[in-house]
């Protein structure tokens, strides 16, 4: 054991029966030589290479035997001292990370501290104040004192004027960054290791919505820059960046205006753009800094107009900080800091705009992950991906993700225009003839045959989820494919790449047994892959259809992971041409969804919700009415479906229409499989959200049972305790969709169950803001009008089926309902009730 431990330390010693031999430096080649064609030779192949090289004539099979065993040591060895130092050099960076972090984190309880003991002395000063006007002057003076009015130096377009925005923005960027300008707490789910993407915060209280990450990445500083400069290659959202004007400064750094768009995550809300200042510079420990900020009136810089249809945000300073790490790599702080403008989209809708953990997931960690990703393919270059490099395979997955989010959004200068609808507004349908969009879709081809689709329609719709986690709702779209596809539409959209004609799909032309999904590539944290799936036919076409049996798809799929918080999750895919070249075209389409309400991120939940009350379209919102919501809030989230097909320009009115019933069909798939995912409505209660607690909640649902009672002779709820809260608990989980109206001239809804927010697809803050008309089309207002005055004299009315539309202006169909008026205490009029039975989506 002595000799065999000696020999493992010795390059050029073996050993036969104890003694040592050494080896001459030809014989050390000859074996080294086959050693890295194989590291581990049999017996056979050790005979062979004594036989043809003679300068090992001389030597032994076993000390060969053995010099091939200690050299597989020593690589193991040296292999084994290699990932300890880049662990060492890991847990170094990183626990220099910690004590920074720890820093900033004592330095914020002195300041609160400091803050606590102030405002304390204040209170007592104010508590024996005898004036109002000594009052006021108390609360004034600590306003000054902890918030100092700075005094600017003016600025201008001018270089010297631009500087010295750039410089304040770099100051407060590194406030944020390493100080205390912002109250950071730890993102729900995320948790500092070794082996963690970094360490990732939220803002708690600060305007806007903010995310913070400290990170290791294995890249120079200039090289970590110049990626996360080039936004569009690793944030999904952004449309594009334009450098309008750049500048070089005095002390060596850069100043650039920049135009940025943002893509809008789902059809209900529109696009943001940004006007913006970008200043780049090294500071005197070296490090490299990247800040941004947007630029605006207040400042008395150059002013961008607006450009319809964005909504212009606001970045407030953000940036990164890169600081060369010993050892080699960079140690990263990132600050996402931006104000969205949730006032412009519904109030359902505004989560998506007031959540910091969105922002994080979206934003933050895809600039972490990006780094990550390009760092692990510089130190390990490999071919994956069916002989594709993995720089190859994120340029398709980026052609994926921008072609959905082009068809989601739509935009004009695109060559996107608006089909007239067909009545319904469910389904919107937009058609696109530019070259630039169809060029993709005219190629010639190795068959020889040219597609002939000159233009390409996109159907889409959002529709809102209730009690369905994302993640599952995804993966089981990914597995189950034929609980929602349809072959022949399938069929239909492969054959815009590949040999046309095609025709328009019949129903059911042929059958796809089912589906086979190809692993193409996945990314370091397995949170998005990418993948062939070969949709196999067991059934034959029609002769005019020049199509193979076989139908392959590229597909990109995200957020599949049950415990990630605040994920949004994708399923994109488009049909390939069996030569699935890098620059094959690609129509995208797909399924994207975003949780709107995180019960998990409970430190920014009561914030995000009365914000949204109080910035309420319309009627003011108040406190009271966000607690009311946080209070019996669900986990929601938001589906946008999009579909792109390629047809003949003579053939719009038949493919909008084939494009339309296809897309309602997938709707009406979703609802019914989310349906079976979702907690049920009808037994258990758990997942269900609560009713709201108040008195007058309370008070109303006992109204409610007495008056039905009153006027149908019979009981509401069949089994219910006693007690109010009893009562109004049962009620609120009724199956049928409850909603009580006012008794004004425009009745409007005050308060509905759980099965009528879903029916309407809106939240109680939102409630009033449906009037008792817009529910119903046409035939349904006539009834209604006609019953109402019924109502009013009998105390109830019965009213045949029909359709209604949600606030979505989604249609609901429902076999009957009944509507009768609810008496007080005193037994005055104080609403009326519909009650929707068996209620559906259409």
């Amino acid at each position: 054991m002595m000799a065999v431990s000696s020999a493992c330390k010795d390059d050029k010693m073996g050993m036969d029966n104890g003694k040592y031999v050494r080896y001459t430096p030809e014989q050390v080649e000859a074996l080294e030589r086959l050693y890295h064609e194989c590291p581990k030779p049999s017996s056979l192949r050790r005979q062979q290479l004594i036989r043809e090289c003679p300068i090992l004539s001389n030597i032994e099979p076993k000390q060969i035997k053995v010099w091939f065993q200690n050299r597989r040591c020593r690589e193991k060895q040296r292999k084994e001292a290699s990932r300890l130092q880049a662990v060492n050099r890991k847990l170094s960076a990183m626990n220099k990370l910690l004590m920074e972090e720890n820093d900033r984190l004592q330095k914020q309880v002195s300041q609160l501290v400091y803050e606590n003991s102030y405002f304390r002395q204040q209170t007592q000063n104010a508590t024996l104040a005898t004036t109002d006007n000594s009052c006021e002057s108390v609360v004034t003076s600590g306003q000054r004192h902890l918030t100092p009015q700075h005094q600017h130096p003016p600025r201008d377009a001018s270089p010297a004027g631009l500087l010295s925005i750039a410089e304040e923005t770099l100051t407060e960027f590194l406030s944020k960054a390493t100080g205390t300008a912002v109250e950071w707490v730890q993102m729900p789910g995320m948790k500092p290791g070794p082996d963690s993407i970094g360490i990732i915060a939220i803002s708690h209280g600060c305007t806007g919505v903010a995310s913070r990450a400290c990170g290791l990445v294995g890249l120079e500083p200039t090289r970590v820059a110049e990626i996360l400069k080039d936004r569009p290659s690793w944030y999904r959202d952004c449309r594009a960046v334009d450098v309008l004007n750049a500048l070089s400064t005095g002390n060596g750094g850069t100043i650039e205006l920049l135009y940025m768009q943002l893509y809008a995550p789902t059809t209900l809300a529109p696009a943001r753009d940004f006007w913006l200042l970008r200043y780049t510079s090294v500071l005197e420990d070296g490090s490299l800094v990247v800040c941004e900020r947007s630029l605006n009136n207040t400042q008395n810089g150059p002013s961008m107009p607006p450009v319809q249809p964005f909504v212009r945000a606001e970045m407030l300073p953000s940036g990164y900080l890169i600081r060369p790490c010993e050892g080699g790599g960079s140690i990263i702080h990132v600050v996402d800091h931006m104000d969205l403008e949730p006032w412009s989209v519904p109030e359902v809708l505004r989560p998506l705009y007031e959540s910091s953990t969105l922002l994080a997931q979206r934003t933050t960690l895809a600039a972490l992950r990006q780094l990550r990703q390009i760092s692990q393919e510089v130190a390990q270059p490999t071919v994956t991906g069916w002989g594709r490099r993995p720089a190859a395979l994120r340029a398709l997955g980026q052609r994926l993700s921008k072609g959905f989010n082009e068809a989601v959004n739509g935009f004009t200068d695109d060559g996107w225009s608006m089909v007239e609808s067909d009545g319904i507004d469910d389904i919107t349908i937009l058609v696109n003839s530019s070259p630039s969009k169809i060029m993709g879709t005219t190629l010639t081809y190795a068959n020889g045959f040219p597609s002939v689709s000159n233009a390409v329609l996109c159907a889409k719709a959002s529709m809102l989820l209730q009690n369905v986690p994302p993640a599952i709702l995804l993966r089981f779209l990914r597995e189950h494919r034929s609980e929602w596809a349809d072959s022949s539409i399938d069929a239909y959209s492969a054959a815009a790449v590949r040999a046309g004609p095609c025709t328009l799909p019949l129903s059911r032309s042929g059958n796809f047994g089912g589906q086979v999904i190809l692993p193409l590539a996945h990314t370091i944290e397995h949170e998005e892959f990418m993948e062939v799936i070969k949709l196999e036919s067991m059934g034959h076409y029609r002769e005019d259809m020049i199509m193979p049996s076989d139908i392959f798809l590229l597909q990109l799929c995200s957020g599949v992971d049950e415990n990630a918080i605040g994920t949004c999750a994708e399923l994109v895919f488009a049909p390939i041409d069996a030569s699935f070249s890098d620059d094959a075209p690609l129509l995208p389409s797909g399924f994207r969804i975003i949780p709107i309400e995180s019960g998990v991120d409970a430190s920014t939940q009561n914030r995000t919700l009365d914000l949204a009350s109080s910035l309420e379209v319309g009627p003011a919102g108040s406190k009271a009415s966000g607690d009311y919501l946080s209070r019996c809030g669900s986990a929601k989230s938001v589906m946008t479906i999009a579909f792109q097909f390629a047809f003949e320009i003579h053939l719009q009115e038949n493919v909008a229409a084939m494009a339309r019933q296809y897309v309602r069909s997938i709707i009406s798939s979703v609802q019914r499989v989310a349906l079976a995912l979702s907690p049920s409505r009808f037994g258990s209660q758990v997942g269900l959200r609560p009713p709201p607690g108040t008195p007058e909640a309370q008070t109303l649902a006992r109204w409610i049972c007495q008056s039905y009672r009153c006027f149908f002779g019979e009981e509401l709820l069949k089994s219910v305790g006693e007690g109010s809260e009893s009562i109004l608990k049962t009620l609120w989980h009724h199956s049928d969709a409850l909603m009580c109206c006012s008794l004004k001239a425009l009745p409007i809804f005050t308060f509905a169950n759980q099965a009528g927010l879903d029916m309407l697809e809106t939240t109680l803050v939102s409630l009033q803001d449906i009037t008792l008309e817009k529910i119903f089309d046409d035939h349904g207002r006539k009834t209604v009008c006609s019953e109402f005055p019924l109502i009013m004299q009998q105390g109830f009315a019965c009213l045949q089926g029909g359709i209604c539309l949600s606030s979505m202006g989604r249609p609901v169909s429902y076999e009957r309902a009944i509507a009768w008026k609810v008496l007080d205490e005193e037994e005055n009029a104080h609403c009326v009730v519909f009650m929707f039975i068996n209620w559906t989506f259409v």
